[in-house]
């Protein structure tokens, strides 16, 4: 059995946030700014609280079958929650969704690799 590669993306809205935390926030955007955006297990964090006050983590995982993509999906959530509960950041709107690359449709790339080698 072949493992799986999981990415999930949390995202939300922050709420209330006092003049400090925006400060802090805003001192620390150029590491979270979404151009240095990646998947990663540990969770990579993105926001622009200039234009708004959403903010996305993206994370990755993996998983031996198909049905891993719930709990890593559960991981993923809990670790956005932890990360802005030990901050003191409220938050709203918190949704996810996680897509399965093994399902992903193939790039133009892709298909034409896969074309040669079984040619």
């Amino acid at each position: 059995m072949s493992t799986r590669t999981f990415r999930v993306t949390v995202r939300g809205v922050f709420a209330g946030l006092s003049a400090e935390q925006r400060a802090e926030l805003l001192a620390r955007a150029p590491e979270h700014d979404v151009l240095r955006a990646a998947f990663t297990p540990e969770g990579h964090l993105s926001y622009d609280l200039a234009a708004r006050s959403a903010f996305t983590f993206r994370f990755q995982d993996t998983g031996e079958e198909e049905e891993d993509i719930l709990a890593a999906t559960e991981r993923a959530e809990e670790a956005a929650r932890t990360w802005l509960a030990e901050r003191g950041y409220a938050h709203n709107n918190l949704r996810s969704s996680a897509e399965d690359l093994s399902q992903a449709p193939l790039g133009k790339r892709q298909r034409r690799a896969a074309a040669q080698k079984s040619a």
